[in-house]
């Protein structure tokens, strides 16, 4: 018996605009749950995070960022539920075996190596970690300088990651990690050891690739502070639940004070700009 074929849709009344497309989901997770060890690291997780956008992962310590994180590299299984990062099941051997995720660890200097040059650390992102003795060809040298000028990082190429400032060290990860074009990058608390300034002009940076690439940007963060001017939403994990909002419904005085365990409260400038402070 032949499949009937699906009714076409009803068109638009006249003189109406057609519905604009749904923006498609970078991340899906539908009631999803994860066992470490034996124990419940958080569960009842679904919702959706947009392609294009900017989210944090936040939570007090031990609430299983990190686990979420690694979830979505494909580097620890689910107990239960679906998740579809980029439209696929995550997997495949974690982060180096999908040229569309890049990925920067929290320990990037232990990973990339110190004694290597910022040029070369930046080609290990399309080459993984085989050094080998093959030349580069002239399109993987095209991508690395576009990519070290993309985090602004050309004048320090040459430089041996261990004569680099944190800040500095900070952009050659994210360079390495966005030099195969990725469309999602995953970062494990980028600001970390940061100062003030450094911290600015990574929250800068990661805006700006968002901006010009359409790249979505994921971000586990335990200070949403420098992060507010750039974040569209957060994932926050609470009472050993995984949840999702846009940033309008994260940044809340009891929601954060309950996630925190301290009072917080959450300060407008007469600027209009924002931020939060224990109290």
């Amino acid at each position: 018996m032949s499949t009937p074929e699906p009714a076409a849709p009803a068109p638009a009344p006249a003189g109406t605009a057609p519905d604009a497309s749904p923006t498609p989901a970078a991340l899906v997770f539908d009631d999803v749950s994860v066992v470490r060890g034996g124990r419940l690291v958080w569960s009842e997780g679904t919702f959706e995070i947009p392609a294009g956008s900017v989210t944090a992962i936040i939570g007090s310590n031990g609430s299983g960022k990190t686990t979420m994180l690694k979830v979505i590299l494909g580097l620890v299984p689910t107990s239960s539920g679906r998740v579809e990062v980029l439209g696929h099941t995550p997997g495949n051997g974690g982060p180096s075996g999908r040229a569309d995720i890049g990925y920067v660890p929290q320990d990037y200097t232990s990973t990339a190596g110190e004694a290597i040059r910022a040029r070369d650390a930046v080609l290990l992102g399309l080459t993984g970690t085989r050094w080998a003795f093959s030349r580069t060809t002239p399109e993987q040298r095209a991508q690395v300088d576009e990519a070290l000028a993309a985090v602004d990082a050309t004048g320090f190429a040459n430089r041996r990651v261990s004569q680099l400032s944190g800040g500095q060290r900070q952009r050659v990860a994210i360079a390495q990690a966005i030099v195969s074009k990725p469309r999602l990058v995953v970062l494990d608390e980028p600001l970390a050891a940061l100062d003030l300034r450094n911290q600015r002009e990574i929250v800068d940076l990661l805006g700006r690739l968002n901006h010009d690439l359409g790249v979505t940007i994921l971000v586990v963060a335990h200070d949403l502070n420098p992060l507010l001017s750039v974040l569209d939403g957060a994932v926050y994990l609470l009472d050993g639940h995984a949840h999702h909002a846009p940033l309008s419904g994260v940044v809340d005085e009891d929601l954060l004070s309950h996630l925190y365990g301290t009072r917080i409260e959450v300060v407008r400038t007469p600027q209009g700009e924002m931020f939060m402070r224990s109290v």
